[in-house]
């Protein structure tokens, strides 16, 4: 499969695992972007967006996979700007910067785990 966008988790702020279970998302933000958000995000590398993601999408977040199900109007340019997106996992997003996905369960938050988008 082609990947679209590769980055690994360098540190999983202090409030990610709340957001996780409390509203289905997880923060995504490159590295030292924004170090005032950093309790909130799941810091990761700086990754080359190679192609848009788009619905039909896979995601493999650390050992789990999950399926592009909506992708808001921004959501690929701030990727390619700060590593940033909001993930929902089985939950559809509204907002323009989510990636809505679908999967048997939520993923992990590990540092050093690899999240990867891949061509559909």
């Amino acid at each position: 499969m082609e990947v679209k966008y590769e980055v690994t988790i360098t540190a999983v702020g202090s409030q990610a695992r709340e957001f996780l279970d409390n509203n289905s998302s997880v923060i995504l933000l490159d590295t030292g972007k924004h170090p005032n958000l950093a309790d909130m995000v799941v810091e990761h590398s700086v990754g080359e967006l190679k192609a848009d993601i788009e619905v039909g999408d896979k995601l493999k977040f650390g050992n789990t996979d999950f399926k592009v199900t909506k992708v808001g109007d921004v959501a690929n340019n701030t990727i390619r700007e700060a590593g940033h997106c909001t993930i929902l996992v089985n939950k559809e997003g509204a907002l323009p910067g989510q990636i809505s996905v679908k999967g048997v369960m939520p993923p992990r938050l590990r540092v050093d785990d690899v999240i990867r988008f891949f061509k559909k």
